[in-house]
């Protein structure tokens, strides 16, 4: 914790992250044109930022996109913000605008968490419904290949469409798949109006990824849902529901005893109940 509140002492870091959160998966260039600051300068700012696990990075092609990782916001967030008043804490007010701002880009949504458990038994709790029922609410009927299809049951209400399918399974490593459709059963069990539901059956379907790795103290979890559409519905959901869901899996694996399971299918729905 000591290494975030050092990155977030700086001014500019703070604006950095206030860009990745407006637009998230910025390259180096796009990121300097805000800032009337050498390309090194702010290389070297970027490189504390992802010291302190704040930004992820990624590569696509031969771009380097930098995203906001909210991970250690939240865990500053629950140690300090929900222990003392306001007054208290203002001074980690840029902390809480970079936490509550609603992003407005269509970038995929990165989240980085650490779990104290191994790869083997994470990959576990992403794929076998004895575990994904407790934490999340869901269970998958799928044999995990890379093209299979993914039947999405929750408490014996299944959806079912032929465009869910895994895209990548590689065990204890990576694992990629589709996101669900969003039919009317769905909406009612989630408790989703007809509106959002309107907005959600427009936009294309999204994937997630997961990546997982091992350190020297901890598995290293990344979460990628990406593939939205410009204003997306589901990128504000998601970025609501997948902290909860994951602090969840978390604790369930650290723990034994999960976090209350979201209602509905999912948590990533939450934020629009």
């Amino acid at each position: 914790m000591d290494e975030v509140f050092k990155a977030l002492a700086d001014p500019t870091r703070r604006r950095l992250l206030d860009d990745l959160n407006a637009r998230n998966g910025q390259t180096l260039g796009q990121l300097c044109g805000g800032l009337d600051m050498a390309r090194q300068s702010v290389s070297k700012h970027l490189a504390v930022l992802e010291a302190a696990g704040l930004v992820h990075t990624s590569w696509r092609g031969r771009e380097k996109l930098h995203h906001l990782n909210a991970a250690p916001i939240n865990a500053v967030a629950d140690r300090w913000i929900s222990r003392y008043d306001r007054e208290r804490v203002r001074a980690l007010a840029d902390l809480k605008t970079a936490l509550e701002s609603t992003p407005m880009s269509d970038d995929a949504f990165v989240y980085v968490t650490y779990i104290d458990t191994t790869p083997e038994r994470l990959w576990r709790a992403l794929t076998d419904p004895a575990f994904t029922r407790r934490y999340w609410g869901v269970a998958f009927e799928t044999d995990w290949a890379a093209g299979s299809p993914m039947v999405w049951d929750e408490r014996g209400a299944r959806t079912v469409d032929p465009e869910q399918v895994v895209l990548a399974s590689e065990p204890f490593r990576r694992l990629s798949y589709t996101w669900h459709t969003f039919t009317r059963e769905w909406a009612e069990r989630a408790g989703v109006g007809e509106a959002t539901l309107a907005a959600l059956a427009d936009e294309r379907r999204s994937t997630v990824t997961f990546e997982i790795e091992q350190t020297a103290t901890a598995v290293k979890l990344t979460v990628v849902h990406g593939g939205f559409e410009p204003d997306s519905t589901l990128r504000g959901m998601i970025s609501e529901g997948w902290p909860v869901l994951l602090a969840s899996l978390k604790t369930l694996l650290e723990t034994g005893t999960e976090l209350a399971a979201p209602r509905g299918s999912e948590a990533s729905t939450t934020a629009a109940r």
